[in-house]
């Protein structure tokens, strides 16, 4: 009997898995077609280049209006949720992970938002995308906080270089996370490189700050709200031709994982 069961779990698995498959079959096929969503190889990025690079303005959204980032976008939903109620901004978001970006594209696309766009790429390759001062404002919600990796960490002095190259003047970043590790780095690597902070919060939603952009709400949002963790924002300006320096202060780790990057932890 015991071995029926696992034969019928082994089954219902493997069926599990195919149904997955096709679906992102579908939705990269889906992804290939939309207007809104860009996908190149770095060896075409190496060979040709990125024909919108500089011109996001004047040949993909026809105006000259502020263009702002979301980097590790998800399923878009602060993209999308950022393009509806400002129609008189650009909004692009950045993921790697196409089978999710579908969503926010297709919402995109079926709700004609065109203030909208999604790139896919590593956000390592940033810089082959944008040009410099091409970018006004930069959103980071809910990343890996990379706590062994600091090169991987989105608020790393390195990366933190690529955003002040393709950000114009006084170009601002925001953060959003649950992960007390990331919020103190980040507000380690603001102080230890004297950046100019605008807002700063360990508890979002028990602050002063009523503001209706930082409403919307991620998938992991709302899965770490639900399980009592505190969001935290911070939000600052990114100078140019910086020498920055990287923190060497020992963060305490967090006890948990991100949602979704390890369930036994999680749960």
């Amino acid at each position: 009997m015991c071995i029926l069961i696992k034969i019928l779990y082994f089954c219902i698995s493997i069926q599990t898995q195919q149904k997955v498959g096709k679906n992102k079959l579908s939705k990269f096929a889906d992804m290939k077609s939309y207007p809104n969503v860009f996908q190149y190889t770095f060896e075409t990025l190496k060979e040709a280049g990125f024909p919108l690079k500089g011109k996001w303005g004047a040949d993909y959204f026809k105006n000259d209006n502020p263009i702002i980032l979301e980097l590790g976008c998800g399923r878009g939903e602060y993209t999308v949720g950022l393009a509806r109620l400002f129609p008189n901004k650009n909004f692009i978001g950045i993921d790697i992970k196409g089978a999710r970006m579908w969503t926010g594209a297709t919402e995109a696309i079926n709700e004609n938002l065109t203030n909208i766009a999604f790139l896919r790429t590593h956000i390592e390759l940033i810089h082959h995308f944008f040009a410099e001062n091409e970018v006004s404002e930069i959103w980071i919600t809910f990343p890996d906080p990379q706590m062994n990796k600091t090169n991987k960490r989105l608020t790393s002095t390195r990366f933190m270089k690529e955003y002040s190259r393709i950000l114009k003047p006084d170009g601002i970043v925001h953060l959003k996370t649950d992960s007390n590790f990331l919020y103190t780095y980040t507000n380690v690597m603001t102080k230890e490189n004297y950046l100019d902070i605008l807002f700063n919060t360990n508890d979002l939603y028990n602050s002063d700050l009523q503001d209706e952009i930082l409403q919307i709400q991620t998938y992991y949002e709302q899965q770490w709200r639900g399980r009592g963790k505190t969001i935290k924002y911070i939000k600052f300006i990114c100078p140019k031709d910086k020498d920055w320096i990287e923190p060497e202060e020992e963060i305490e780790k967090d006890d948990y994982r991100s949602f979704g990057r390890n369930a036994n932890n999680m749960m």
